[in-house]
């Protein structure tokens, strides 16, 4: 086959090309600017997709023998994750800028490219697994190794990006193992660090970055869950669901616990703070959901469905059905701190079934958090 090896700079996807190259593909190298001033994104391991790691991408595929090209898309993630990140934020939504990088970046944008230009599929150093079903249809599962598992950033797949889709690192039991494979293979990156935060905000602070982006201060008040109200804030975009520090509103709770922000919203600018007990959700639902590879049967009647709500988070059981137009998620025990903006992804044992963006999450105790904010502002 014609294999695009996306070429992230790491050492997963320096690897995962080898293995490619190994199998007898035809293997061509390509590293994804997403920004033309690179120098503005993070460096060293505290980001991706620097001129750092775009170096180190060539000089992987150098020692590969493979041809290495460097392709901008840097207009279209600005477009379709920076902006999007922002527009989420002042909505009152916590987004994941890394499942829309994968999602709309990574994957449809880089596989729309490679398809035009004849490849038959685009390579990546994911940790998850393509297997096959017995009717012959591809399925997404977690990887072996479960400390590094990626599958809940991969879930935003379809059937159809999943046909072109090359995971080599899928049965991989080690990290550790890639490393010293990389190192065999005289991979300069075989030591270098993992990469994390979100790569387009050089400073690492995502408040300062959104205050500048947003532009100006947009103050309105702060509120309890009876209306009463606590003390001011400067701009909504600025607060996060289960936030506890920082809230600057002066007098202890009458209990004399800590208040965490249970819900924000943009159309009456308002936080509405209250006990930690409120945090834990027993509900979550959103219309912007697919199906990764083939679509459940029965999708609106509930069944059963392990649920996943952050990359490096625990899976817990629930049911989904899609209702009214809503995939809808019912926990069997609450979690603690889910907002809108995040993404939920189904699983079905191993299996990835599906995700969704959240839109709503309902209390277990307080109720529907988002209506919350603005009755309570309505009768402040």
């Amino acid at each position: 086959m014609k294999v695009l090896a996306a070429m992230s700079g790491g050492v997963d996807s320096a690897v995962a090309a080898a293995r490619a190259v190994e199998a007898g593909h035809e293997v061509v190298g390509v590293h994804l600017a997403l920004s033309r001033n690179a120098g503005t994104l993070r460096t060293g391991s505290r980001g991706c997709c620097t001129i750092e790691d775009s170096m180190d991408a060539q000089r992987a595929c150098n020692v590969l023998g493979i041809p290495y090209y460097v392709w901008d898309f840097s207009d279209r993630f600005k477009e379709q994750v920076v902006e999007d990140f922002v527009a989420e934020y002042q909505a009152g939504r916590t987004p994941n800028p890394c499942m829309r990088c994968n999602e709309r970046i990574k994957f449809a944008a880089l596989l729309e490219k490679a398809l035009a230009m004849g490849f038959d599929a685009v390579c990546t150093g994911h940790y998850a697994s393509l297997l096959t079903d017995q009717a012959g249809n591809l399925e997404l599962h977690r990887s072996n190794e479960l400390a590094k598992d990626q599958s809940y950033v991969l879930g935003v797949l379809n059937a159809e990006q999943l046909a072109h889709s090359m995971f080599p690192l899928g049965a991989e039991a080690s990290k550790a193992d890639v490393r010293a494979e990389a190192d065999r293979r005289g991979l300069a990156v075989a030591n270098k660090p993992d990469s994390y935060d979100i790569c387009f905000i050089p400073e690492g602070d995502t408040q300062d970055w959104l205050t500048e982006k947003v532009g100006g201060k947009a103050p309105g008040q702060i509120i309890d869950v009876d209306g009463n109200v606590l003390g001011k804030h400067e701009g909504s975009y600025g607060y996060t669901i289960g936030q506890r520090k920082g809230l600057r509103i002066g007098k202890p709770a009458p209990d004399g616990n800590p208040r965490y922000v249970l819900s924000i919203s943009p159309k009456t600018n308002t936080v509405v703070v209250g006990p930690q007990a409120a945090l834990a959700v027993s509900e979550l639902a959103g219309s912007r959901y697919t199906w990764c590879g083939v679509e459940p049967a029965k999708v609106d009647e509930f069944f059963d469905i392990g649920v996943q709500v952050r990359a490096h988070g625990e899976e817990v059981a629930a049911q989904a059905a899609v209702v009214d137009g809503e995939l809808v998620i019912r926990l069997r025990e609450p979690i603690i701190g889910v907002a809108p903006g995040q993404t939920a992804v189904l699983y079905a044992g191993t299996r990835v079934l599906g995700q969704t963006t959240i839109d709503r999450t309902v209390s277990a105790i307080a109720g529907d958090l988002e209506a919350l904010a603005e009755n309570v502002a309505a009768g402040a």
